[in-house]
């Protein structure tokens, strides 16, 4: 299928106020009619950093801004005598007078000294390095027109694709970063009869790629993370009893994709708590305000998020301010939420500027939320970003190391992404992985709403870390098996009984989601293979692996074994428990089970899965749509909109 494009992406750069190197703003007062024009680069003086969030005004009328590379360009200027103002959040502006002649070329660049607003004595600076870039040409500050781009009275802009961005004055693929995913396959239970696995409640996979499909594009095939799709939408699942944190709910029916299969539904329920009973919170928020963050979809929809978390916060909880551009400063204390003013004034004035200290930002945000950290209370950081870290500790190997090191001080983290364009899914899903976390995916109001209203309040409150599951097929009933999605997260055999070994993080009244695709033994009593007289393997040289005779005498399909850790404890506790072939008509099967075969289908064709057997878009929709269900928030019928959305362009 051919890659669909956002055909009118200039309109939506106009409304967002987003004009990558042109132009806005202009004013009547200022003649450009004529031949010379001025260029440079604008760079912060400690690191050389090209300084994106710059805004230039000439004569005090006409606003300019500079690309992604901190380029500029101001054209058909009348010979004469004019003044440059530069300012950014967080440096000093400058004033440059500067004449020039007819037809005359001038390149003027610009270097800006970093200014530290604190607000009371609460700026701390962590220095960071990075190596000087490269002084660029005119030719590179060259504006791009692709063939079906408008002129702006002769200022040039980019009507860009999803997918590309100007470097260098030529157009290239962007900048988005996605980790390979190698799709799982059907494995043989005689031999392989372990599957394990670290629970996930990711879901910023599928706002991600809802993002994608609402600017008219493809999702990449790596952005598409089958499981944390699942995770995203609401199951109703039959809720723990005893002192068990979560209980396990089964399903087993027809696989509509695959007439030759089964199709297993495996979820988890855990249990809720009585927010007014519960600990405190001691927030950090680690806010990225770096170049980068400029765009209306990122730093402002940042702030308007957590305005939103800090409603939902109570008197006892705390909340502290750090952010990271060029170095890392805390700009406002943990401070008590009977103070929301404080905090939402903190919030409200921050502006983007800078480049991307990550790893001192991290460090930074980690000591805060350790100094105040509440015994027995939820002690978390809560990263808002794009992931671009380009300063200090940003290779994947290093955040990972770093963030690994954070998290034995008791403090968890929470990854909000936002943004497109030069946005880092992978550098942000590791970080999540590695530090007791949870990761979303922000592209809207609606959806910071559902994170900051629902989801987080659930991950706030760990009620199990460390979450791991294990299964054991019975090779007498089951020939082979594939778990759908989870390839990030899948474990050795040994690492199941080794408390040593992170794994997933399960909030109050999270529910976590998996399936399995299973192919069934055509005859119990003779599975291919398999010597039927002595039920043991023969094609091993060294060792031969035998079916015990009581798995030819049962009905139990498979063995569910649970490993969890208490927040604060580091010994697992174990829960085991038998699930078996009990196979109900598919279409008997609960809204739970058709949605999340929906879900797994609309994932497969998007990724174009060489398992995807007979799966078709129609089908997605119809299984969707007879699944709803009571869907009191309306995600289900948002998910049938958007496939309906997707295979309208799939068609075109």
């Amino acid at each position: 299928m051919q890659k669909l494009l956002f055909p009118s992406l200039f309109v939506v750069l106009i409304a967002s106020g987003i004009l990558i190197g042109a132009e806005s703003n202009r004013t009547p007062e200022v003649d450009f009619t004529g031949t010379s024009k001025i260029f440079g680069l604008i760079v912060e003086s400690t690191y050389g950093t090209p300084l994106v969030s710059a805004e230039l005004t000439l004569d005090n009328k006409t606003k300019f801004y500079p690309d992604e590379n901190g380029l500029y360009i101001i054209e058909k200027l009348p010979a004469g005598k004019y003044t440059l103002k530069v300012s950014a959040t967080g440096y000093i502006a400058q004033k440059i007078p500067f004449e020039i002649a007819d037809g005359e070329t001038k390149e003027i660049n610009i270097t800006m000294a970093t200014q530290v607003i604190a607000i009371g004595d609460s700026v701390q600076v962590t220095q960071v390095k990075e190596s000087l870039r490269d002084k660029k040409t005119e030719a590179d500050c060259k504006m791009v027109a692709p063939s079906n781009a408008e002129s702006l009275d002769g200022y040039g802009y980019m009507n860009l694709s999803m997918d590309e961005e100007v470097i260098g004055g030529e157009v290239v693929h962007n900048t988005e970063a996605y980790d390979v995913i190698n799709e799982n396959t059907f494995k043989a239970v005689v031999g392989n009869p372990l599957s394990t696995f670290s629970i996930d409640v990711d879901n910023a996979a599928y706002a991600n790629i809802r993002r994608f499909i609402n600017y008219g594009q493809t999702p990449p095939k790596d952005a598409v993370r089958i499981e944390e799709m699942l995770n995203y939408f609401d199951y109703t699942y039959a809720a723990p009893k005893g002192n068990d944190p979560f209980a396990i709910n089964y399903e087993m029916s027809e696989c509509p994709w695959n007439t030759e299969s089964k199709l297993v539904m495996i979820g988890l329920q855990g249990k809720d708590i009585d927010y007014n009973e519960a600990a405190a919170s001691n927030l950090v928020f680690l806010i990225d305000v770096s170049g980068s963050m400029a765009d209306q979809n990122k730093l402002p929809l940042v702030i308007s998020s957590l305005n939103t978390l800090v409603d939902n916060l109570n008197e006892k909880d705390r909340v502290a301010l750090v952010v990271y551009a060029g170095a890392a400063g805390e700009v406002l204390p943990s401070t008590p939420c009977n103070q929301k003013s404080t905090i939402k004034n903190a919030l409200n004035n921050l502006q983007a500027g800078g480049s991307t200290a990550g790893g001192a930002g991290i460090k930074l945000a980690y000591e805060i939320a350790v100094k105040n950290l509440i015994p027995g209370g939820n002690n978390r950081v809560i990263l808002c970003t794009d992931g671009d870290f380009n300063v200090g500790a940003s290779s994947d190997a290093e955040m990972t190391r770093l963030i690994e090191e954070k998290r034995k001080t008791g403090v968890f983290v929470s990854i909000c992404g936002f943004g497109m364009g030069n946005y880092k899914d992978s550098k942000m899903e590791k970080i999540a992985d590695n530090g007791n976390g949870a990761y979303y995916y922000i592209d809207s109001e609606k959806e910071a709403k559902k994170v900051f209203t629902t989801d987080m309040r659930g991950t706030l409150f760990t009620i199990a870390k460390d979450v791991k599951i294990q299964i054991e097929f019975n090779p007498a009933l089951v020939e082979s098996y594939r778990l759908i999605g989870y390839e990030n997260r899948i474990l050795a055999k040994e690492d199941f009984d080794d408390d040593t070994k992170d794994a997933g993080e399960l909030g109050a009244g999270h529910k976590v989601t998996a399936l399995y695709e299973l192919k069934l033994r055509k005859s119990a009593y003779q599975p291919s293979g398999i010597n039927s007289t002595s039920g043991t393997v023969e094609d091993l040289k060294y060792q031969t692996t035998s079916i015990k005779n009581d798995a030819y005498n049962t009905d139990e399909i498979m063995t569910l074994k649970l490993r969890y850790k208490a927040p604060n404890s580091e010994t697992s506790k174990l829960i085991e428990k038998s699930l078996y072939k009990t196979t109900v008509p598919f279409a008997s099967t609960s809204d739970n089970f058709r949605f999340a075969s929906a879900v797994v289908e609309f994932g497969m064709l998007l990724r174009d899965s060489e398992f995807k057997g007979d799966a078709t878009y129609d089908e997605v929709l119809k299984l969707a749509s007879s699944a709803t269900g009571a869907d009191a928030n309306g995600y289900r019928a948002e998910f049938i909109s958007l496939v309906k959305t997707f295979n309208g362009l799939a068609k075109k």
